[in-house]
């Protein structure tokens, strides 16, 4: 299966709320995550080799994202019936390994995927505190290669969204593969 990127930014987009449940069964709003300076929302799952690639610095950014004011959610809409290795199950595994501080929560429906246009795992978008999409890109220049001077712009975008409401208009695509829809 190819790769797949991510359209560009539709910037000013309203992000539509929704309502998911964990792995546990807790239901968490979006609205209710977003931070003082805004949310950022990663469409994830457990088993894409860009996923895991970027899992660990994901988890370092939004930890670094969270101290200073943001939100973050990330949604799994694979069809886990047909791809086992991202269940609920697997989700809670997956999270732990990766030292995730936000919640990782199960789209059963994908009906969120589909309001958001989400196309790909990892597929990022990054909200200002109006809830406003101002980021469609990736999580850095090193993609799956070697992170030693990597440029976290996924990190940086969303400190600007912080700073001015407003996103950086030079963005580079996410990579990554196709949502596995039903």
């Amino acid at each position: 299966m190819p790769a797949l990127d991510t359209p560009l930014c539709d910037f000013g987009w309203k992000a539509p709320d929704f309502t998911l449940k964990d792995p546990s069964g807790t239901a968490i709003t979006m609205s209710d995550q977003t931070g003082d300076k805004g949310l950022l929302i990663a469409f994830i799952c457990n088993h894409c080799p860009y996923v895991k690639a970027i899992a660990g610095r994901l988890a370092s950014d939004a930890k670094a994202l969270q101290a200073e004011g943001f939100g973050v959610l990330a949604v799994m809409s694979n069809d886990y019936r047909a791809y086992p290795d991202d269940s609920p199950e697997n989700m809670v595994r997956f999270a732990a390994e990766h030292d995730f501080s936000f919640p990782y929560l199960v789209d059963e429906d994908q009906n969120v995927a589909k309001a958001y246009g989400a196309v790909c795992t990892p597929d990022f978008f990054g909200l200002n505190a109006k809830g406003e999409l101002q980021y469609r890109g990736r999580l850095d220049d090193a993609r799956m290669a070697d992170v030693s001077n990597r440029a976290p712009e996924l990190l940086t975008a969303m400190r600007l969204i912080g700073e001015t409401g407003n996103g950086p208009r030079d963005q580079f695509p996410s990579m990554g593969c196709s949502i596995k829809w039903t």
